[in-house]
């Protein structure tokens, strides 16, 4: 419930962020096509994302003969969670890590490499697919493109400002130059636009952690889990793909640290094993 209540207080300042930038540009228009494009342009990345990922991670879909044991691990999580079983794919790396993506659980994808099926046992399995699974259940796709949708406009806005700012700024109510507060609204608004975005993402990741190991009513599994991945990640960094999508994945493929907490898509991993420790099932 916390981390529900937080997202939605960050999005709600994320909100009250855009609409402050229009109205200290006074330029009802502009932000209108702004969000028109915007929306056009994540809208798309909604509905075809997970194609997008899936090919861009060289996923195959796993066969029920070969990977019986996955399938009926995600078959049992989808009990618990109630609802539809997703399509499996598993990608051709050592790198052990997982990722869920789709518009909604009725359109949805699991992908785990083959390095974390040989990495973790079948419980701890059970607690990566249970927190990709939540991922699903909480339709944290939608919430991350909401938020993407806003922080866009945001940006797009901000560098609307820049040119102003270049080509003398605008004019204030006493005919002065704006142009500090457009510099201001160009520099400042874009960084604090970008922080809200990753707050929401670390949000989203807690409340999968916590929703993942309260279905399958073992908190040790996922906590146990992230140990081991956090080290298999650091001695078998992914190779291929891009640094973008990192904020798919349980934990970051291409770097175990080197990030500040404040700039990374991922809670502190240390973090999130003492919550699920202190959790009470």
């Amino acid at each position: 419930m916390i981390n529900q209540l937080k997202t939605i207080l960050l999005l709600g300042i994320l909100t009250a962020l855009l609409l402050a930038v229009g109205n200290l540009l006074g330029g009802q228009a502009g932000l209108t096509v702004a969000l028109f494009f915007v929306l056009l342009m994540n809208m798309i990345t909604y509905f075809f994302s997970d194609k997008i990922v899936l090919l861009m991670y060289r996923a195959k879909e796993a066969p029920k003969s070969k990977y019986h044991y996955l399938h009926e691990i995600v078959e049992d999580v989808c009990k618990l969670a109630k609802i539809p079983k997703p399509k499996i794919y598993v990608i051709p790396t050592e790198t052990p890590n997982a990722f869920a993506t789709g518009r909604n659980p009725k359109h949805a994808a699991i992908a785990c490499t083959e390095g974390i099926l040989k990495l973790l046992s079948k419980e701890e399995l059970k607690g990566v697919i249970s927190h990709e699974i939540s991922h699903i259940r909480n339709r944290d796709i939608l919430i991350t493109t909401i938020a993407a949708t806003i922080a866009g406009v945001i940006f797009y806005v901000a560098r609307m400002a820049q040119f102003a700012a270049m080509f003398g700024g605008s004019r204030d109510r006493q005919g002065q130059s704006n142009i500090l507060s457009l510099l201001a609204l160009a520099i400042i608004t874009p960084i604090i636009a970008m922080l809200l975005q990753l707050a929401i993402s670390r949000s989203r990741e807690y409340f999968a952690d916590e929703t993942g190991a309260k279905t399958i009513k073992n908190p040790s599994a996922l906590a146990n889990a992230l140990h081991k991945l956090e080290s298999g990640v650091r001695m078998h960094p992914l190779g291929f793909g891009n640094q973008a999508t990192s904020s798919l994945f349980i934990v970051n493929p291409f770097s175990a640290h080197g990030l500040i907490n404040l700039l990374s898509t991922h809670p502190p991993l240390n973090l999130r094993v003492k919550r699920l420790k202190e959790m009470k099932i």
